[in-house]
């Protein structure tokens, strides 16, 4: 499987997340494994790059890849419109890393990362702007819909059995029927197709969790040894171990779950309590070892 595709070798019709038996053997590539640490060395840096122009209260990390900014009292600070104060910190990122970032600005969480996800990329400078009405002027009818945040497969064959095939379809579309089809988060959907988001950083700086669970996740590019698995699984400990730390949290279960490429392999699952009540590496990877060793 294809985990990341480069932009210029998606200009060729290679995306993400694809078979790499499908990429059409007239294009030259090179494969590289997944390095953990390396990418996570990259986010930190960037990170820091960030710091260099926004207080941390204003930072939200989306994921280790992408993060929201909320840059409405910096603008009068520095003088600049939202699109200077972009490019000052892409070309800084540039300059600290070597990184081509990419930049969706919005007037809410929502609207930025569409206009990330769907129009920046396809820009010269890597940057794009959306509010409400442009979003509604140039959105309304793009397909597919799975290019959506938060919109994937399932629910896009759902909306496709109700007649519904683009945003604007969706804004149509009688809510009670919505409602019935999807509860609650038919809520966010119907939202998301107006353009609106009424979730701020500040929203999600204040929000507690009711769930006290740290995770983590990879889907490897090809079927690893169970040595090679292993050093995986031990980057991922560490990995939850650094966001335990960072929390000031410690854990007394663990959990471990490895997945195979063929359906008809059961996936092997555990679970146990530990002795200490802990947020060390040492003793953390040798409880996962054993769970790795038993299941």
């Amino acid at each position: 499987m294809t985990l990341a595709a480069t932009p210029a070798i998606k200009k060729l019709g290679v995306s993400s997340r694809g078979r790499i038996f499908e990429i059409d053997p007239k294009i030259e590539y090179m494969i590289t494994p997944p390095r953990m640490h390396l990418y996570m060395e990259y986010s930190c840096k960037v990170y820091k790059v960030f710091l260099e122009f926004i207080a941390k209260e204003d930072i939200h990390i989306y994921s280790i890849d992408e993060s929201f900014l909320d840059v409405t009292s910096y603008l009068k600070l520095y003088q600049v419109n939202a699109k200077e104060l972009a490019k000052k910190m892409l070309d800084r990122i540039y300059e600290k890393t070597g990184l081509t970032a990419t930049v969706g600005i919005g007037t809410n969480l929502y609207l930025a990362k569409i206009a990330m996800d769907i129009s920046a990329k396809h820009n010269t400078d890597r940057m794009a702007y959306l509010n409400e009405d442009l979003y509604r002027q140039t959105l309304w009818h793009h397909v597919p819909l799975t290019d959506f945040w938060m919109l994937g497969n399932g629910t896009e064959r759902r909306l496709h059995k109700l007649g519904i095939y683009d945003m604007y379809d969706l804004c149509q579309f009688p809510i009670e029927i919505l409602y019935k089809e999807f509860g609650v988060n038919a809520e966010y959907i119907i939202d998301h197709a107006w353009g609106k988001e009424p979730t701020t950083i500040q929203d999600i700086k204040n929000y507690k969790s009711k769930q006290h669970s740290i995770s983590n996740s990879q889907i490897l590019f090809e079927d690893y040894s169970y040595q090679n698995a292993f050093v995986v699984m031990k980057e991922m400990v560490d990995q939850n171990v650094l966001t335990l730390t960072e929390k000031h949290l410690v854990t007394k279960q663990i959990s471990l779950m490895i997945g195979y490429s063929k359906d008809c392999i059961k996936p092997s699952c555990g679970s146990c309590k530990i002795t200490n009540c802990t947020n060390s590496y040492s003793i953390l990877l040798e409880e996962f070892k054993r769970l790795y060793i038993r299941i």
